[in-house]
Order: C-alpha cells, then structure tokens, then sequence
C-alpha cells in the first residue's frame, strides 16, 4: 500500500497578465520535475468563479520541495496582486479507485481500494 498526498490550491483570480500565466507555467513545470510529483488537475467552477489545482504527490517531502522553490515563493509574495482569495487544502489519500474509463493521476498508484 503506498501513501500519496494531495496539494489542493482553491482561488478567485482577478484579471491577471502575462506575468502571472508565465510564473504560473514555471510553478507547473517546477513540479512536473519534482521527483515525487504524480500529476495535476485543474478545475473551475463558472457559478461562483473559483478554480481550483490539485497536485498528487508520493511524499510531503516532494510537496515541501515545490514549496520552496523561487517561483512558488515569488507567487506567495505576490499572491494579493492576483487573487481575490485563496484556500490550500493539504490531504493524504485513503483510497482511490474508478472503472478505467477516466484518465486519473492516481489511476496507476497503488492505494487502498484499488
């Protein structure tokens, strides 16, 4: 049985630039080479505007190491020029499971309830 982790970034983006969507693609890209680092979605909800990235990774300390990076740390420091608001929802996994139908990050991962 491994353990996994979910980094879940939830936020109401404001009207951002080029500057943004550039740290943001370094951030993404940071992490896909983090080992550790298992895979991404990202969500929007249209009724109340938020959005949401979820990062799947093997350790915390794969997390940590995401969380120290320059640009993470640039993007902390300029996180109120950007968003309306932010909530980070750190959570380890206790099962995961579908039919195969669904591309999933965890889909080769083996967790309880597999």
């Amino acid at each position: 049985m491994s353990t996994c982790y979910t980094s879940t970034f939830t936020f109401a983006l404001r009207d951002v630039g080029d500057e943004f969507h550039q740290l943001d693609q370094t951030i993404a890209q940071a992490a896909r080479a983090i080992p550790g680092y298992l895979g991404e979605e990202a969500w929007e909800n249209p009724a109340t505007g938020l959005m949401a990235n979820v990062y799947y990774w093997r350790s915390l300390e794969a997390l940590e190491t995401l969380m120290r990076h320059p640009a993470h740390v640039e993007a902390k420091r300029r996180q109120a020029e950007w968003l309306n608001g932010y909530h980070v929802v750190i959570a380890q996994v206790v099962g995961s499971h579908g039919d195969g139908g669904v591309a999933h990050p965890l889909g080769t991962v083996a967790l309880p309830g597999r």
